[in-house]
């Protein structure tokens, strides 16, 4: 297979809107008691930029979990492999991911996560794919919605590639 990639969001733009973000959540959760947990490992590179404009002290955490393999398509299957390892009851739990598309892994997410006690638990996407919402999930920030076409890069793959790449791209694939 053979793919273009189209510019969806640069460098830039992608800046702005994660420091925009911060703004935000530093402000709702002036004076809490904030977990910052990344669901990997789409949302590795956005926990980092997220984390480093939020003003405020937080704690940062990691779960595995994954519904993709090596498709481009949800299994609809989640398997979490790793749990966070700090102790969230009575905390403010933020799910940080890059993008949500069917809503699938969020929603699993957020039944582990009410089950350990949390203060409060949310979510915070980079990418919102409205348009292939197939569960319903809370988001309480959400930086750009995406069209129905697959995405790449900041975090995102293709099968384990692209993650590295500073900007959001379509791929527009071409097997020939």
């Amino acid at each position: 297979m053979s793919a273009t990639l189209d510019i969806l969001f640069d460098e830039k733009t992608i800046a702005e809107k994660v420091a925009e973000l911060a703004a935000r959540i530093s402000s709702d959760y002036a004076g809490r008691d904030l977990v910052l947990v990344g669901v990997l490992k789409g949302a590795a590179v956005f926990l980092a930029d997220l984390a480093r404009r939020i003003t405020i002290p937080v704690t940062v955490d990691f779960v595995q979990a994954s519904s993709y393999g090596m498709s481009t398509t949800s299994s609809g299957r989640i398997a979490v492999s790793k749990d966070v390892s700090c102790d969230i009851r009575g905390k403010d739990v933020l799910l940080v991911d890059t993008i949500v598309d069917t809503g699938e892994t969020l929603s699993r997410l957020f039944e582990l996560f009410k089950e350990k006690g949390p203060a409060s638990l949310k979510a915070v996407v980079l990418l919102d794919k409205r348009c292939r919402r197939a569960a319903d999930v809370p988001l309480a920030y959400a930086g750009f919605e995406v069209p129905d076409a697959f995405v790449v890069g900041y975090g995102v793959d293709h099968a384990e590639k692209y993650r590295n790449l500073p900007y959001i791209a379509v791929v527009e694939r071409s097997d020939r």
